[in-house]
């Protein structure tokens, strides 16, 4: 392919080497483009994956609400531990001032038969589960941050890709415009330079696009109120290794998900227990002082008064903490499966999109690059057209998309990993 520059007119083989040193930069090596915030550009720096996950981890609400939950439930086991309130009562008998009588009496129940015990299990196994939510959404968020991150560094490559596509399209079509007022090529060689320009505009505002909105989206899970950054700032081709199956297995019961089934069903187990010691009624010891105007004495008075079960015996209550603990049970099961399906699919999505992003790099690049190197010579050498020239471009570019395509995939089926298993150190 013979590209000619806007200002001064060149040889085709000066225009072929600075054609041919475009076309052969490094994918990786290319730095993305800067969205900058206005007046940001003297204190904003490159944004890393740990510096995101750091931001992320300190002022994100979800992981805050998750946090009052927790705190909630310290305030839940709290209450557990409190006994009855006593209760302090007067009567009086008669309204005459020489015959009447007064008693104060002071009454206290007395909770038996382990219902104290039980409620503060509860209470307990409550905040188990608070806390297993706070981990679940911890490793949420972190899984979310690195999908984000990654994907704000793909969107950079693709926007410098779109670039270096946009540049050999626009400098194919002055050459091509050359060659048709000089007389060596028909006007249709021009129109389809044209529109292969017009074509590489449309898809570098389309990837300038999705960069905004792939910056949007990181800067949303790290805060608002995070200092600015230029650009993502990381290795996207260094990719996460292939764990384990045994070693997945292993780590499946520390799933925060399978934690927090778990917490449920001891929860569920805990509040049954305390249905069940509900059957038993609370007795209420009474004493108190009784003083007769009549006979100006001050008697003692004591009692003792039990609630009879004759109405209600509390067994609703205990029928649907069984069943709600069965439910518990079967739902522990149900996700040890699901999450089992989850983690296989995931390690067989990061394996296959591993395996093609190395392919990719290894065999069809180069063959790509080899072949739009070789039609770009042909061409300035009046071998092929300038057809075959443009195919062989579309093919190289849709093949490095495609290999950015792996590559994302990659650290995306790491961190569903990561979420799944509840890691929040990265792999």
């Amino acid at each position: 392919m013979i590209f000619a520059s806007p200002h001064r007119s060149c040889r085709p083989t000066d225009v072929l080497r600075h054609a041919l040193l475009l076309a052969c930069l490094g994918l990786t090596g290319v730095a993305g483009m800067a969205q900058e915030k206005p007046g940001s550009a003297v204190t904003a720096s490159p944004l890393t994956w740990e510096a995101a996950a750091a931001q992320a981890l300190s002022q994100h609400p979800r992981l805050r609400a998750a946090q009052r939950g927790l705190e909630a439930s310290d305030g839940a086991m709290l209450q557990s531990r409190a006994r009855p309130n006593p209760e302090l009562s007067y009567a009086q008998e008669d309204t005459r001032s020489s015959t009447r009588s007064s008693t104060v009496q002071w009454s206290q129940t007395l909770e038996i038969n382990g219902k104290r015990a039980a409620r503060m299990r509860a209470a307990e196994k409550e905040r188990d589960l608070s806390q297993a939510e706070l981990d679940a959404a911890k490793a949420s968020l972190l899984a979310d941050v690195r999908m984000a991150f990654f994907g704000l560094l793909a969107a950079q490559q693709r926007t410098a890709l779109a670039a270096q596509t946009l540049d050999i399209a626009r400098s194919a079509r002055e050459a091509a415009g050359k060659r048709v007022a000089a007389g060596k090529a028909a006007p249709l060689e021009e129109n389809r330079a044209r529109v292969a320009e017009s074509s590489a505009l449309l898809e570098q505002a389309q990837a300038q696009a999705t960069q905004r909105v792939a910056r949007q989206h990181i800067q949303s899970l790290i805060g608002e109120n995070a200092p600015a950054f230029t650009e993502a700032q990381g290795t996207l081709d260094a990719l996460p290794a292939v764990p384990d199956a045994q070693v997945l297995q292993e780590g499946l019961e520390q799933a925060p998900a399978l934690q927090q089934a778990r917490s449920v069903l001891e929860q569920s187990r805990a509040t049954a227990d305390l249905e069940r010691a509900k059957r038993v009624p609370d007795p209420t010891l009474s004493l108190g002082v009784k003083r007769a105007q009549e006979t100006a004495r001050n008697q003692i008075v004591f009692g003792v008064s039990i609630p009879l079960p004759l109405l209600d015996s509390n067994r609703g209550n205990q029928l649907k903490a069984l069943r709600l603990a069965d439910q518990a049970e079967d739902r522990l099961q149900a996700t040890r499966l699901e999450l089992q399906a989850q983690l296989y699919a995931a390690r067989e999505a990061l394996e296959t999109s591993r395996q093609q992003a190395s392919q990719l790099s290894t065999q069809v690049l180069p063959t790509a690059q080899a072949a739009y190197e070789a039609a770009s010579k042909g061409f300035a050498l009046g071998k092929f057209s300038y057809l075959d020239v443009l195919d062989a471009q579309r093919s190289w570019f849709d093949m490095r998309n495609q290999y950015l395509d792996q590559l994302l995939a990659t650290h995306r089926a790491a961190a569903e990993i990561d979420r799944l298993l509840g890691l929040t150190t990265g792999r």
